[in-house]
């Protein structure tokens, strides 16, 4: 029995081991600095299907792909890192940068959540402000002695 617990062990450290070696891309760089331009690009461009997450960190298809294309063009192509971002951002649009710049077609991008949150504020402050005005309430001398009498009724 202590045999096949010491089995059960081994086996699932090595295939835990396996896992962790799964998710580690090893490429090859004629010199540190494409290397570097490399991992830069991987944290600043967006996976466009999983569209929170930047190419390092997504699994996804498409980011793999990009991620070949993206080594392709720094060590084959020997394009610059500007070059390389022009090339994705007129495939793609401004949307494959993780920060795009701010421009026409941007402005709502960087803009909005802030007007979301002005507006926000704006219609609390008015649902607020019409919540605190209650509304007068009159009765006349035949209601008022109606109330009166089922109050002390109800004091009885």
């Amino acid at each position: 029995m202590k045999r096949l617990h010491s089995m059960i062990w081994v086996m699932l450290l090595a295939l835990a081991s396996n896992l962790a070696w799964a998710g580690i891309e090893v490429r090859d760089f004629d010199n540190p600095q494409q290397r570097e331009v490399y991992d830069k690009l991987m944290y600043e461009l967006r996976c466009l299907v999983c569209q929170n997450e930047n190419l390092a960190a997504s699994n996804a298809d498409l980011a793999k792909d990009l991620r070949d294309e993206v080594y392709e063009m720094l060590t084959v192509k020997k394009m610059s890192e500007a070059e390389v971002k022009k090339f994705l951002v007129d495939r793609y649009g401004d949307f494959v940068l993780y920060k795009p710049p701010v421009k026409k077609s941007t402005v709502l991008l960087w803009a909005g959540p802030f007007i979301l949150l002005l507006l926000g504020f704006v219609i609390m402050f008015f649902v607020l402000k019409h919540n605190r005005r209650q509304p007068e309430i009159k009765l006349d001398k035949a209601k008022r002695d109606e109330m009166k009498k089922l109050l002390e009724a109800e004091d009885k």
